[in-house]
């Protein structure tokens, strides 16, 4: 098989990767400079930032086995902490050290800035879920879920919200309530390692996308970066891939571009008006983060922290996570009046809501603001995504917009990757 797989960021090198494995050679194409899509490094001041801070969490068991497939360790890479949401002063919960569901039973239990009404209510809530099997009868939106259930007040603001909005980039109000229940089934109703947070250790172009890439080219396949594919065309035998470069032809394709890519790539695929219409009715989320430079003895009172009230969500502490001593990475997901600002506006924006709760805190050196406007797709209920197996055989879509239980996240685009490379292997 000649296989192509169009977009080299988490979703193209999972599944070129997964292919790789079997012994099967996969010509990968990216239009960038750079490897890992929306989760990339970003050089500057001769420092490897990331476009966006993620999360890991131990319940992505895809991407640590694709990361182990390809060489890497996690336990060397990934700085793994049992959960533990803090907003200092103010909400402090942490997972207990017991077998699941105790752990997080206890964990809301304990939980501090909640009153002992609300705690209850928080595990009634999670029983609820879990005899439901995390299903609901018609998708709503999150906000409606959680005031049918009592998760008002405190329980909504500093719990709730603040996962929701980390894990679906989408506002409370809209954003998918069944999205959002498979997120926690998975993690926090899931067994207590897989409650816990991996927080990365180098960039995220050097955790996976290099290891995938070594990984595809030692096994016969070959990644070429600054190759944008212009347009896809059917033929008889495949399909012909046209480059500024010249004309290749494969037997298959992976699709793995962005959703807002997609219409225009396929537009000589009538079978693919249907999923390119699909993401045109799409709507996107930003995702902005804030780089703050302090004296190199700064630290936080631990290497996340979440803020509340303002327009900061959370913040890490790249110098407890084996990085830049004294960089700060602060987080800001889905639309909010922090748009308004320019990137000095919100950068002192930031250092003064962080300062607020870290009174002690040293000028910032320096600071360096990326808004990935269109970051994910805003994950509303009942949104009509397109599968990674299309009407146009042997053509697939892979991708964190594609069908599939999870938001727009590491975990979700991993296994849209290894699902079109198991169609593949399914289909000889």
């Amino acid at each position: 098989m000649k296989i192509a797989v169009i977009g080299a960021g988490y979703a193209g090198l999972a599944a070129a990767a997964e292919l790789a494995a079997q012994n099967i050679p996969v010509s990968v194409f990216e239009a960038s400079k750079q490897l890992g899509g929306r989760a990339r490094r970003v050089d500057y001041r001769g420092l490897a930032l990331d476009n966006g801070q993620h999360i890991f969490l131990g319940a992505y068991h895809e991407t640590l086995r694709l990361m182990r497939l390809t060489g890497v360790d996690p336990a060397a890479l990934l700085l793994r902490l049992p959960l533990q949401l803090v907003i200092p002063g103010r909400f402090s919960l942490q997972a207990a050290p017991l077998p699941a569901p105790l752990h997080l039973a206890l964990g809301l239990i304990t939980a501090r800035g909640l009153g002992w009404g609300e705690r209850l209510s928080a595990v009634r809530f999670m029983s609820a879920m879990r005899r439901l099997n995390f299903r609901l009868p018609q998708d709503i939106s999150a906000a409606e879920m959680l005031e049918q259930h009592g998760q008002t007040g405190n329980l909504r603001r500093y719990l709730w919200e603040p996962l929701c909005v980390a894990a679906l980039n989408t506002p409370l109000a809209t954003a998918s309530a069944q999205i959002f229940l498979n997120t926690l089934r998975d993690s926090l109703a899931g067994s207590r390692t897989d409650s816990d947070m991996l927080l990365p250790l180098v960039d995220l172009t050097r955790l996976f996308p290099e290891y995938a890439t070594a990984f595809i080219r030692q096994h016969g396949g070959d990644v070429t970066l600054s190759r944008a594919v212009l347009v896809i065309q059917k033929e008889a035998n495949g399909f012909a891939l046209k480059t500024r470069e010249g004309i290749k032809k494969y037997d298959r394709i992976i699709c793995a571009v962005p959703p807002q890519r997609l219409a225009t790539l396929v537009a000589d695929l009538p079978e693919l008006a249907d999923a390119a219409a699909e993401t045109i009715r799409f709507s996107y989320q930003p995702i902005y983060t804030v780089f703050l430079q302090y004296a190199a003895t700064t630290r936080l009172p631990r290497p996340m922290i979440g803020l509340c009230g303002g327009v900061t969500q959370w913040v890490f502490d790249h110098g407890q996570m084996k990085r830049e001593a004294g960089l700060m990475c602060a987080v800001i997901s889905a639309e909010g009046p922090h748009q308004a600002l320019d990137h000095d506006q919100l950068a002192q924006r930031v250092d003064a809501e962080l300062r607020a709760s870290i009174p002690d805190l040293p000028q910032p050196l320096w600071h360096k603001v990326i808004a990935e406007k269109r970051a994910t797709f805003a994950c509303m209920p009942n949104l009509d995504r397109p599968g990674q197996a299309t009407p146009l055989r042997n053509f697939y879509l892979a991708g964190d917009y594609t069908a599939g239980d999870y938001p727009a996240t590491l975990e979700g685009a991993v296994q849209s990757g290894v699902k079109c490379a198991k169609l593949i292997l399914e289909s000889q």
